[in-house]
């Protein structure tokens, strides 16, 4: 298993705990008391930083077995990079400032993913170390009441 430095896992404790800090509170009170209906899509997204926010704090504890959470933080921002703003901007469209400004946050965000990952551990175990069986060991007892 790689090893990942005591200076790295005090990184990652710091990335999540700006996470848990700057995402919660920005989605976890407009789930609380949005004051008005949320509308589905908005609320799903509110949803899902708020999930995120919540297991960033779990991450504080245990950062290696959180690291999933910064993977999926990375990769929404990117799809989110290349599915909305590539398109806009390949279209010659005009950014409003607050589209300017949140395509400049998310690429920001995942450059400093692509930072704080350790990529060593997440290449030692969710790429060459092999996965959870498929099926039943032949054999294998199994439990009262499967087929």
């Amino acid at each position: 298993m790689a090893e990942v430095s005591l200076t790295r896992l005090y990184v990652m404790r710091a990335f999540y705990l700006v996470i848990l800090l700057a995402v919660g509170s920005m989605a976890l009170p407009s789930l609380a008391s949005p004051g008005v209906p949320l509308e589905p899509v908005r609320g799903v997204a509110f949803s899902f930083w708020g999930a995120l926010a919540l297991l960033a704090g779990v991450g504080l504890r245990y950062p290696l077995q959180m690291v999933p959470v910064l993977l999926i933080q990375m990769i929404y921002k990117s799809l989110w990079l290349l599915a909305v703003a590539l398109p806009l901007w390949s279209a010659d469209a005009p950014f409003d400032p607050a589209t300017v400004s949140f395509t400049r946050a998310m690429a920001l965000g995942v450059a400093i993913d692509l930072i704080v990952i350790p990529w060593g551990y997440v290449f030692a175990n969710y790429v060459r170390k092999p996965g959870d069986r498929w099926t039943a060991r032949r054999g294998a007892a199994r439990p009262p009441g499967s087929t």
